[in-house]
């Protein structure tokens, strides 16, 4: 959603933009393109890898570019040691990128053999791996149905503790070759892959997405100008939800208002050409005073 995403960040030459969720410099490109050469990008990704693709991308722009290794959830610290007190506009994109799905060592496939790991940023102390092989089934079931939506939570927790008794759960194809077993017969009906909701709950409650998104949204609206948007991504309900909620307490306040009711989709198009695109939700909040 880079063309909407341009268009209501409202941007111009002056702009100190914050690109919360930098990836691979995608949005952030063109966002530098057009506050140049007064204005200024603050890139964070919690991924280092990403963050490395980022820098070259984003190489011709350095002296108005400010990459930064951290998660978006310490943005008073981030922004303190740049001596940032005011931000003209803000972009979280949530998704998981291309780059992390693709590479099967990252463990993010349901369809790609590679390790149980799922943490985006690897220095982080607990896996995928830890969670499948030592929760208990009561524990495992509640983060499928909670995080993932997962209608056969119970099913799959079950099926996965019992997998343990022989064997630790190694790899994303073992679990996804499990998921799979519990509910063969539904596998015709789905419109996604059948594992999807299970290692989206346990990539959500690895990287601690939803807690750090919802303290994320509480804290950056103190550091937005006056006119200032806040573009957020989202590509589940889960994170849509906290969004939702949030900016339309903060548009009660009359401070803020949101720009539309209902959240931006992508459009048929783009969705032709980047399939992954098609649960994208935007929502976008402008701050009206300080």
């Amino acid at each position: 959603m880079l063309t909407e995403v341009l268009e209501y960040l409202q941007l111009e030459k002056k702009d100190k933009i914050l690109d919360a969720t930098v990836g691979l410099g995608g949005h952030a490109e063109q966002i530098l393109k057009r506050i140049m050469p007064e204005g200024m990008l603050i890139g964070i990704d919690r991924d280092k890898e990403s963050l490395e693709i980022a820098r070259e991308r984003l190489k011709d722009f350095s002296s108005n570019c400010i990459l930064i290794h951290d998660n978006f959830f310490n943005i008073e610290k981030i922004l303190s040691s740049l001596n940032i007190l005011k931000l003209d506009g803000v972009l979280l994109d949530l998704g998981v990128s291309s780059f992390q799905l693709n590479n099967a060592e990252r463990g993010f496939s349901f369809v790609k053999e590679g390790p149980l790991d799922m943490r985006m940023d690897r220095n982080s102390n607990i896996s995928a791996f830890d969670l499948v092989n030592n929760l208990t089934k009561e524990e495992l079931s509640s983060i499928l149905w909670r995080f993932g939506q997962e209608r056969y939570s119970n099913r799959i927790a079950k099926a996965l503790v019992d997998y343990r008794k022989n064997s630790t759960i190694n790899t994303t194809i073992e679990l996804s070759n499990i998921v799979m077993k519990v509910i063969p017969h539904q596998k015709s009906r789905y419109k996604i892959h059948p594992a999807t909701r299970t290692f989206q709950a346990l990539r959500i409650v690895v990287n601690r997405e939803l807690e750090f998104l919802e303290t994320f949204l509480n804290k950056i609206t103190f550091f937005m100008n006056k006119g200032a948007r806040l573009c957020v991504i989202s590509f589940h309900s889960l994170e849509d939800r906290i969004v939702k909620v949030k900016f339309r307490a903060l548009a009660k306040r009359k401070e803020f208002r949101l720009l539309f009711k209902k959240p931006l989709t992508p459009s048929q198009e783009e969705i032709k050409d980047n399939p992954s695109s098609r649960s994208a939700k935007l929502r976008v909040l402008e701050k009206l005073y300080n």
